[in-house]
């Protein structure tokens, strides 16, 4: 067994890979940017090395800093993680030629799995079924769109080097795909240094389906079955599970077969994903399932797999890149109830899930059950109270994970979890996972990746707390028995003025002899997954002040990458006026109503601030 292992990432997935690796003695050692000087995983770490400044490229994706860290602290190992540098087949290699261990595949499995063009036509070498689209070399715009016209729409574009959900756009017209392929390419240049993509036929009533494999260096290859991944957005994971819903015995062993001849295809060893796309149309069938592609590492959604096979993964890992075999047999494997993921995200739904930026006050997810409830919720996270979430990474706070004997009871633990979720002052995602468990569609597993995208307003939390939720916070501002007498759905004689996060709003009630409002403190109301501060305010008749309208912020840091319009332009609602770059993601900002511009303070290439103001709308006369 390993002695030492440097990982070579951050967040939650550090800290995991850590608990694993303490928990079989093995001495860890982080590395960190200045963002991340005082993070959970580098305290929990038994070392760490300072890597570089803040921004990704000048820190976690330089590899000979990685491989310099790991030899200056002795450490035997190094373990990529997920994402950044884990797929990164040159670094895999620098890592074994500098004599340390790398946890993970070989080399030249990620170099032939990395592009999924190239992947396809291996795939279809090995006799694995993929989907119908365009792989070839040609990648001229009139050459793709060719081809696009001839698969028919819809088509999906794809960047060949993607994943996450980057460098991806369905097109369901031929008059789109013009700007589509552009938007996909730059996308793609600027998140993994390749703007080539291949195209594939949109199928209809798509599912995600994925089967974890594993392999070790004495020839064995298992398959840890199968997680449903369909409840996306934007291409992006929202909710995964294990195994998959509707997946009857005889697909399940065709599915997972076919991801280990797949697996084989390219000597694979560690852990690795093979992903497909079913048409789920009518059911889950094996003459519908088509592979997409593998991730040659760790997924995000690893958890729900250890959670109903009992399998440490990380471990496995460990193990199998110490030399030694898979610890169990594929006959050995059993799937044991239900496990579903939420991706807790640092995130404002109401505006349009851009990130929420800052300082952690409040972080506190219910992670309590009865001592006899067979039930289980994990918390897996790199964060904790006082935190700065920064705009240089992924907002990804938190991962919760429910288990029970079966999908409804876990689907519930799950929903009751992020209920009761407290997090301040940053905006999460909670409330739109607990509606999206809700969903009857997802309630009765009926599911497909287009889920979201149709029933997005239905997935949107409410903007503000139930009249029940604000009766009981009025109470606790005010002094002695204060709202005591608060009622809802009766007469009320008097009401009081409050701040609810800033915005002014009116609460009526019967009052108390006595009830004086104070102007201070404040209470925080935790509902359905979301919270909101509550705080007396005394009405003085003074305005406040506000953004006039047609005022276009700036919601976060981060660089103009295109402007659609000039100084003096007649725009109607809607239209796109900027697209911002964040997060490693482009945000298109368009008009809230018809107007001509009047103000234009941007330009392409531009860097902004979070509340600068970016263009200001006039609005046309009625």
């Amino acid at each position: 067994m390993l002695q030492s292992l440097l990982i070579a990432n951050r967040g939650e997935i550090a800290c995991r890979i850590i608990r694993t690796a303490r928990r079989l003695g093995i001495r860890t050692v982080a590395v960190y940017s200045d963002a991340d000087a005082e993070a959970l995983h580098v305290r929990s770490a038994d070392g760490a090395v300072h890597i570089g400044p803040s921004p990704v490229r000048e820190s976690y994706l330089l590899g000979d800093r990685i491989i310099a860290a790991a030899l200056s602290t002795g450490a035997q190992a190094i373990h990529p993680g997920y994402g950044f540098l884990s797929e990164n087949a040159e670094f895999a290699q620098a890592v074994l030629d500098a004599g340390l261990i790398w946890v993970g595949p070989n080399p030249s499995s990620i170099t032939a799995m990395g592009l999924k063009d190239a992947a396809k036509k291996l795939m279809q070498a090995a006799g694995v079924p993929t989907t119908p689209g365009y792989l070839g070399e040609d990648q001229s715009p009139d050459r793709l769109k060719a081809e696009a016209d001839a698969i028919v729409y819809p088509v999906l574009i794809k960047a060949v080097a993607g994943g996450g959900g980057k460098g991806m756009r369905k097109v369901d017209d031929m008059a789109d795909f013009a700007d589509a392929l552009l938007s996909c390419q730059r996308e793609a240049a600027s998140s993994f240094g390749n703007d080539q993509v291949l195209l594939e036929k949109w199928v209809t009533n798509p599912r995600h389906i994925e089967v974890q494999v594993f392999g070790d260096t004495h020839g064995n290859v298992v398959h840890l079955f199968e997680r449903d991944c369909s409840l996306q957005r934007r291409h992006q994971k929202v909710i995964e599970e294990a195994p998959a819903p509707g997946m009857d015995e005889v697909t399940r062993e065709a599915i997972c077969a076919a991801a280990v001849r797949a697996a084989k295809a390219v000597d694979y060893v560690g852990a690795g994903t093979i992903e497909f796309i079913a048409d789920g149309s009518e059911g889950l069938r094996a003459d519908r399932i088509w592979f997409m592609e593998m991730n040659t590492r760790l997924q995000v959604e690893h958890p729900v797999t250890e959670e109903i096979t009992g399998v440490d993964l990380v471990e496995w890992q460990l193990r199998v890149a110490s030399g030694e075999p898979l610890p169990k047999r594929q006959e050995e494997l059993s799937i044991d109830g239900w496990a579903m993921e939420a991706r807790l995200y640092a995130e404002d739904p109401a505006k349009g899930f851009l990130p929420s930026i800052g300082r952690l006050d409040t972080f506190d997810l219910d992670n309590e059950r009865e001592p006899d409830d067979e039930r289980h919720l994990r918390i897996e996270t790199g964060v904790e109270e006082g935190a700065e979430i920064s705009p240089y990474y992924d907002p990804m706070i938190a991962k919760v994970i429910a288990h029970g004997p079966t999908r409804d009871a876990a689907r519930t633990m799950l929903a009751q979890g992020l209920n009761n979720s407290m997090v301040w002052p940053l905006k999460t995602n909670a409330g739109f996972l607990v509606m999206a468990l809700a969903h009857p569609d997802f309630a009765a597993a009926r599911l497909d990746t287009g889920l979201i995208g149709r029933e997005g307003d239905k997935l949107m939390p409410p903007l503000r707390p139930s009249d029940k939720a604000l009766a009981y916070a009025a109470e606790d501002l005010t002094p002695g028995n204060g709202l005591a007498g608060f009622r809802l759905n009766t007469p009320r004689s008097t009401s009081a003025a409050f701040l609810l996060d800033g915005i002014p709003i009116t609460v009526s009630f019967d009052p108390r002899e006595g009830t004086v409002l104070t102007p201070e403190p404040h209470v925080r109301i935790a509902e359905g997954g979301q919270v909101w501060q509550l705080t007396p305010f005394r009405v003085d008749g003074a305005g406040g002040a506000s953004a006039s309208d047609g005022a276009i912020i700036s919601p976060m840091p981060g660089r103009i990458i295109a402007v659609a319009v000039a100084a003096g332009d007649a725009v109607i609602k809607g239209q796109k006026l900027v697209t911002l770059e964040a997060m490693k993601m482009e945000h298109s900002l368009v008009a809230p109503f018809d107007g001509t511009i009047a103000e234009l303070n941007v330009s392409e290439g531009g860097q902004v601030s979070e509340g600068m103001l970016l263009v200001k709308i006039d609005k046309a006369e009625a």
